[in-house]
């Protein structure tokens, strides 16, 4: 159904979802309500943190609810064929929990590479963006070599770089600041910002109670995942 005018689009939509509190198996199961639209920052405080990439991993379709929904731009995941939700997944921004780097490959091809296989814009285009938010996030261009060839906090912005690069539909940032708050805040709640403008939904994931209530992150609603209850706190209308 396509959204009225004045209405938002339901990017990522969570019901009467049955997830695992983390990917432990016999893990105790929370059960999740939650709708974000495009346009909308929601910050979720989770305890502990390796629940956040577990979640993350449920809103990216890689982990199904054991029962209840996890729909993506209309699309419920449980639905689609490997081939479909491969696709759609082109359609997310991540950041990472965890280390997801292919020391193998360059920085510039860890960055690019998902872009070039889901769109046809040449390696020059997302070599230029991927420039661009380079120096947003406060490196001089976009850094030579492998993923160990960086400290920690600059590989953290090459993180923001592969997340924010193209028009992604979801952004997921699995605690962003991790190390580097609040030195990189303000540059990624401006890069937050130019994205929800371009109707980007986001997912903030944070163990951090001081991110949490950080009030310099313009938040649209407020939850928290802790032991078996899931709720809202705040919402902004």
């Amino acid at each position: 159904m396509q959204a009225g005018i004045g209405e938002r689009q339901a990017v990522l939509v969570l019901e009467q979802a049955s997830l695992p509190s983390d990917h432990a198996a016999g893990s105790e199961a929370v059960t999740v309500n939650m709708t974000l639209h495009a346009s909308e920052l929601v910050l979720l405080h989770v305890e502990p943190l390796q629940r956040a990439s577990t979640f993350a991993d449920a809103c990216s379709g890689l982990v199904m609810p054991a029962q209840g929904h996890v729909s993506f731009l209309n699309q419920d995941w449980a639905r689609l064929p490997s081939d479909l939700a491969n696709a759609l997944r082109g359609r997310i921004g991540r950041v990472f929990a965890r280390d997801t780097w292919l020391f193998h490959l360059s920085l510039l091809d860890n960055v690019v590479l998902r872009q070039l296989h889901h769109t046809r814009r040449s390696f020059t285009e997302w070599r230029e963006e991927a420039v661009q938010l380079a120096k947003h996030f406060g490196l001089p261009g976009f850094p030579a070599g492998g993923p160990r060839d960086l400290i920690p906090e600059d590989l953290q912005r090459v993180a923001y770089v592969r997340a924010f690069l193209g028009n992604p539909a979801l952004l997921l940032l699995e605690e962003p600041t991790f190390g580097v708050y609040p030195e990189l805040l303000v540059p990624l709640i401006h890069a937050i910002r130019r994205a929800r403008r371009r109707g980007s939904a986001v997912l903030w994931l944070t163990a951090a109670a001081a991110v949490w209530h950080d009030p310099s992150i313009p938040a649209t609603a407020r939850y928290r995942l802790v032991g078996r209850q899931f709720m809202e706190i705040s919402r902004w209308l």
